[in-house]
């Protein structure tokens, strides 16, 4: 009972940074004359990311174990893909997997999307932006409750936000 008020209050909050920040879900439609950030070449990318997030992002690189600052990031708030600032996870749903990239056990509502990845002669679970589509890392199914998942993703994929002080009031 109580990992079940966990993970609705760690939702709500969650819901909350995401109405409190304005950022628009990945199904809202840009008001703006720029394109949508699946829709740019490969030129801009290279222009908006650092050459590392280039290669992590755009090129489905993996960052250095345990390189990412992001690792120990303990504060409340949100992660964001690094590419398009879709919000994509909750504070409230990382954890220490031990394995020296950020983890999560649920990633946001609609926030990603996966792919079979067979390179380096095995098969996984690639995940990626479901706004931008830039490569985040992986899924595994050796998590903890409630999900019993564990999203491996790279830090330099990600951008945080902390909660504002009241965003866990309702």
């Amino acid at each position: 009972m109580e990992t079940r008020r966990r993970f609705l209050a760690g939702g709500c909050a969650a819901l909350g940074v995401v109405i409190l920040t304005g950022r628009p879900p990945a199904s809202a439609a840009s008001g703006s004359a720029e394109p949508p950030p699946g829709d740019i070449g490969d030129h801009e990318w290279r222009e908006r990311l650092s050459p590392e997030q280039y290669a992590v992002l755009r090129e489905s690189g993996t960052e250095p174990a345990f390189s990412s600052p992001l690792l120990d990031e303990l504060r409340p708030g949100i992660f964001a893909c690094g590419g398009c600032d879709l919000v994509l996870f909750s504070s409230s749903t990382k954890f220490d997997s031990g394995t020296g990239w950020p983890s999560f056990w649920s990633p946001l509502e609609d926030a990603v999307e996966t792919t079979e990845d067979r390179s380096f002669g095995m098969v996984r679970t690639a995940v990626h932006c479901s706004r931008c589509n830039g490569h985040l890392g992986h899924v595994f199914d050796d998590g903890p409750p409630p999900t019993g998942l564990r999203y491996c993703i790279n830090g330099i994929a990600l951008t945080f936000q902390t909660a504002p002080a009241d965003a866990d009031q309702p």
